[in-house]
């Protein structure tokens, strides 16, 4: 295991923690090679079903590239893109749980993640504009499907840094806690999606991240062979079964 990267197993979720506090939690080679390879392994792995990103310290999810290590010649992106996900369709839910400030490339990386638990100092945004360069690892994408245009442009242009509370206002984040209960907060985010049936957690994330690309018509294709899918699955049955029989079910992805 990468000393960049620490992982932990909690029953069906997986935590990743980012490990350069040092470093404000930037992003080098190994750490995005890190990330990759964890990511690669976890879609993989019918035993996990949530996954918890966050960061070592209490100052930064992560301060983006390192520079440093870029001075040298390095470019922590992979096929996946920078940190190796912006530019990874993760198929399981994915909850980054922001420790601190998430800028640049910090912030796309966060913007990769399907929900986001933030402790109360934490700090977002993209200020690449003010270096003369543009947030180009997914922050001009993502941000205006998130928010709406007219705040995701004053994010984009301004290069201007949101605090947390603006943050949950605006809808970029889903929940604001003290720093010292955010992985708590986190976890149990995580343990209320992983009480669901895996594979309709799964599906149902990749109709609503298909349908908001599609026109409505084409959306109810997509959402239609879901249904049909899931329908014949085995969680479906247990589901159905567990109910009538009073008691919790016992899924298995299938």
């Amino acid at each position: 295991m990468s000393d960049e990267l620490l992982r932990e197993r909690q029953g069906h979720i997986e935590i990743l923690t980012i490990n350069r506090p040092e470093a404000r939690n930037a992003i080098n080679l190994a750490t995005a090679t890190a990330l990759s390879d964890a990511f690669d392994e976890i879609e993989t792995d019918d035993d996990v079903w949530v996954v918890v990103l966050t960061a070592a310290g209490d100052k930064a999810f992560s301060a983006g590239m390192d520079l440093k290590a870029f001075a040298t010649g390095e470019f922590p992106i992979t096929e996946k893109g920078f940190g190796g996900i912006t530019k990874r369709d993760f198929p399981k839910a994915l909850i980054a749980a922001c420790n601190g400030s998430a800028l640049a490339g910090g912030c796309e990386i966060m913007l990769s993640c399907d929900l986001v638990v933030a402790a109360d100092h934490a700090k977002f945004g993209i200020p690449e504009v003010a270096r003369g360069l543009v947030a180009g690892a997914g922050g001009l994408i993502r941000l205006p499907k998130r928010l709406p245009q007219a705040i995701a442009l004053e994010l984009a242009l301004t290069g201007e840094p949101i605090d947390a509370a603006r943050a949950l206002q605006i809808g970029l984040v889903n929940r604001v806690v003290p720093g010292d209960q955010l992985m708590g907060e986190a976890m149990a985010l995580a343990e209320r999606i992983a009480k669901n049936a895996p594979l309709a957690v799964r599906l149902s994330k990749q109709v609503m991240k298909q349908a908001a690309e599609l026109p409505e018509n084409e959306a109810w294709a997509v959402n239609d062979a879901v249904f049909g899918e899931i329908g014949r699955s085995a969680d479906a049955m247990e589901g159905a079964i567990a109910f009538a029989e009073k008691r919790e079910p016992n899924w298995t992805g299938k």
